[in-house]
């Protein structure tokens, strides 16, 4: 293995961090109508647009509410998942396993996995994206499901999944 191509060429390097401040607010919310206790906050701490295509970085906050997404995989990208709080049902494709702080579980391309709150207490976790694919869209499309209580169809659901690179396994 050997560290890629460069991606910058100038000679004294430059300032161009970009700080998040852990008290900035969420930047999406999924709460279906009158959700009580909350729903999940997402907080995009680096998109693909934001870090040149090389990664996605969420920071996936769920509720009380059981919830998360079943079994899938994705064609161009791989996922992490990293639990920073409570207690969360990963899956690796061939079991779902108690997610506690400071599990780790990576999935490759093509690789089944999935991911569940039914702990009944708030779960955070830190979730990544290589390449930086725009999965905002995604959450952002189910986010207005969510909060609508817009029911799709078959069909509907199969386009939504087929446009964001999710393929879901029975």
């Amino acid at each position: 293995m050997s560290y890629p191509d460069a991606r910058y060429f100038g000679d004294a390097g430059e300032a161009s961090g970009i700080l998040r401040a852990a008290d900035t607010p969420p930047d999406l919310r999924m709460y279906a109508p009158g959700a009580n206790p909350r729903g999940t906050d997402v907080h995009y701490l680096s998109t693909g647009a934001t870090t040149n295509g090389a990664f996605g970085l969420y920071r996936w906050e769920m509720g009380t509410r059981p919830g998360g997404a079943g079994a899938h995989f994705h064609r161009t990208i791989t996922e992490s998942f990293y639990v920073l709080s409570g207690t969360i049902q990963l899956y690796n494709g061939k079991q779902w396993a108690d997610g506690n702080p400071g599990d780790f579980l990576h999935v490759p391309e093509g690789g089944v996995h999935g991911f569940r709150n039914e702990s009944g207490a708030p779960v955070s976790m830190l979730i990544l994206f290589t390449p930086g694919a725009p999965r905002e869209a995604y959450f952002e499309e189910l986010a207005e499901i969510v909060s609508t209580g817009r029911q799709l169809t078959d069909e509907e659901w199969t386009d939504l999944y087929l446009r964001h690179d999710q393929y879901m396994v029975p």
